[in-house]
């Protein structure tokens, strides 16, 4: 008997019911002959399995025993928080309407179906903070080109960079040019992330030194900025570079937002008020389900 079919049926109908805004699949499970008008999400996997991480642990058989319970819960208890935080990036993204969402968690021997409500998620209650700051539509457009760079980098290669966002002005009194600003002379129009038709160059330009300087109308006043700031009593990561250092101090003495893309790994941060408020790997990005 195919179970995970089972549950996968059994989750529809509970979110049909529910009126669910999404369903998101974390793990290995089966919708032949299913179908459903509501959006199907997979979470990407990445860790190892379960047994795997057992047989070559090198842990003899009888402490093999005694922990494979607990091992069990905390790969699901990871895959619960998988599921929520995929929901949660793509609401940022505006691919997924807020509300209730079901997930359906499969491990190497479990499968459950969970309910979340994304008004709860600490992700998205950290980007309603940033939304007081900058309008909702342009934060998501950076947050979605910062995934872009993350996730594929430039002509094969990862690259690293940071947009600072909102209270241009004084940021721009805070950071000098490091190299002839590309974006000099060109028009708001051309100038705008919250056309698609400028992000590749966009992306073009993540590969220069310095950071971006974008209004808080998603304009973007600069590329290959040098931010002028004192780091000191500044607290983030060991092992985070000078970028990181210096988005986390612009934060502290503007009312600006950060967001970088690490050159190694991928993983976009959002800086605010000095501190780092939400931190996601480019790896949670997922697949929709035609």
């Amino acid at each position: 008997m195919d179970t995970t079919n089972i549950v996968a049926k059994s989750a529809i109908r509970l979110a049909e019911e529910i009126k669910a805004s999404a369903i998101v699949v974390s793990g290995d499970i089966r919708f032949d002959g299913i179908t459903t008008s509501i959006p199907i999400y997979f979470a990407s996997v990445k860790s190892k399995s379960l047994i795997d991480n057992l047989i070559s642990s090198g842990i003899d058989k009888e402490q093999q025993a005694k922990d494979f319970p607990d091992m069990i819960k905390r790969e699901t208890a990871t895959k619960i928080e998988h599921v929520e935080n995929t929901a949660a990036i793509e609401q940022m993204l505006g691919q997924l309407k807020s509300g209730i969402v079901v997930g359906i968690v499969g491990t190497k021997d479990s499968t459950a179906i969970v309910i979340h409500d994304l008004g709860d998620n600490p992700l998205i209650k950290t980007m309603q903070e940033c939304e007081e700051r900058v309008p909702p539509n342009v934060l998501r457009a950076v947050l979605t080109v910062s995934f872009d760079v993350a996730a594929t980098g430039r002509e094969g290669k990862q690259v690293g960079t940071a947009f600072i966002v909102a209270d241009m002005n004084e940021v721009m009194k805070r950071s000098h040019q490091m190299i002839l600003n590309p974006y000099a002379g060109h028009t708001n129009e051309e100038r705008d992330i919250l056309n698609k038709q400028n992000w590749e160059s966009v992306k073009e330009f993540a590969q220069l030194d310095g950071v971006f300087i974008v209004s808080e109308e998603g304009i973007i006043e600069s590329a290959g900025r040098y931010l002028d700031v004192d780091a000191k009593d500044i607290v983030i990561d060991k092992g985070l570079g000078g970028r990181h250092v210096s988005a986390a101090a612009i934060t502290r003495d503007t009312v600006a937002i950060a967001f970088t893309v690490s050159e190694s790994g991928g993983v976009i941060r959002i800086f605010m008020d000095g501190k780092e408020r939400m931190c996601i790997e480019s790896a949670e990005g997922t697949v929709r389900r035609q």
